[in-house]
């Protein structure tokens, strides 16, 4: 037997069915302090780069993963 449930509910409605905090004021607050920093020049390639790799999952192991991934990717590809 199969059954199929659709719910139709926007992101916000599905964030509190389940129980997770709202961290909109969190993402405003830190977009805003990106959006300040950019046209300001305070923003150089390194912090990105430094940004991106605190961003992926498990650090510095995570973005060999993927590095890994994307060179065997692009070889097997050719």
């Amino acid at each position: 037997m199969k059954m199929n449930i659709e719910i139709e509910c926007t992101p916000d409605e599905a964030r509190r069915a389940v129980g997770l905090p709202d961290l909109t004021p969190i993402h405003d607050r830190y977009v805003a302090m990106m959006m300040d920093a950019i046209p300001a020049g305070q923003m150089k390639p390194e912090m990105l780069e430094s940004m991106m790799r605190g961003w992926q999952p498990m650090g510095e192991a995570g973005m060999a993963m993927w590095k890994r991934m994307f060179d065997t990717a692009t070889k097997s590809g050719s």
